[in-house]
């Protein structure tokens, strides 16, 4: 499980997701390097890095624009000569691709559904293309992306994430058996499929203003055998684990982190 002075890309990094990762990979000993589409998110995290002990820097950078992560990618490999492992944490969802329970299908913005499928799809493949290339070259490397428990069976309300998610999980497949193929058993590919955790773009449909929980909440909770919804430092294991030599013989694997939402019928 020891990753210590691993080389740590983190897209995404200045969001929940990305930067609570970040911070478990400081905390191990890793070199970690922040990329978010945001400056005073990179900033930010950066800092908050720092203040705890961790070797740390960042960059502004658009996981859709694979020219300017060249250039970062370059200005990595300046610094620190390598690059171990990448996080494909940068995504998310918009409102006009989320249906209300109101909405169907026809309702959807097409814009905001293009953009969601972009993100969370492209914007996996391209940091893959690029950051993946060093990991080639060098002929060891780990990268993990970052699937969801809306690839297993239709989830409402989000058509976008779902699609783009479902590609995740064929892409993180055919990644690995492209690198493994070709460069080498040491470049491994695999993903993680968080169940639900309460976070900033969810909250509103699993919180009502009074902290109960809503009927969807109430409809996952049913499905979930543990009965809880996760905690976001209950991913940084498993994200550890499959940067390290411990998991040297997995590779295109997508593992669920859900407490048992994805093996549950439901009756």
């Amino acid at each position: 499980m020891n990753i210590k002075d691993k080389v740590a890309i983190v897209t995404g990094g200045g969001g929940v997701l990305g930067g609570n990762i970040a911070k478990h990979l400081v905390t191990v000993g890793c070199k970690v390097v922040i990329l978010d589409i945001r400056e005073e998110n990179v900033k930010n995290r950066i800092t908050e890095l720092e203040h705890i002990g961790g070797d740390a820097i960042g960059f502004v950078s658009n996981v859709l624009d694979i020219d300017e992560m060249k250039e970062t990618k370059q200005k990595i490999l300046d610094k620190y000569q390598k690059i171990d492992i990448l996080i494909n944490a940068a995504g998310g969802n918009l409102p006009g691709a989320t249906l209300t329970e109101e909405q169907s299908i026809f309702d959807m913005k097409i814009t905001d559904f293009e953009k969601v499928t972009a993100l969370n799809l492209n914007g996996t493949i391209y940091p893959c293309m690029v950051f993946g290339e060093a990991m080639a070259e060098q002929g060891s490397g780990a990268i993990v992306n970052i699937s969801s428990m809306a690839t297993l069976s239709a989830i409402t309300r989000v058509p976008g994430y779902s699609v783009a998610k479902s590609g995740i999980d064929i892409f993180t497949k055919w990644l690995a058996m492209e690198l493994g193929t070709k460069f080498g058993e040491k470049v491994r590919v695999n993903a993680i499929a968080p169940g639900f955790f309460i976070g900033d773009q969810n909250r509103k449909v699993l919180i009502n203003e009074d902290g109960s929980y809503t009927e969807r909440s109430k409809k996952v909770l049913a499905r979930t055998p543990m009965g809880r919804f996760g905690n976001i430092n209950e991913l940084n294991g498993i994200v550890n684990f499959l940067c390290s030599e411990s998991a040297s013989f997995i590779t295109g694997a997508i593992i669920p982190v859900d407490g048992g939402f994805s093996s549950f019928s439901g009756v």
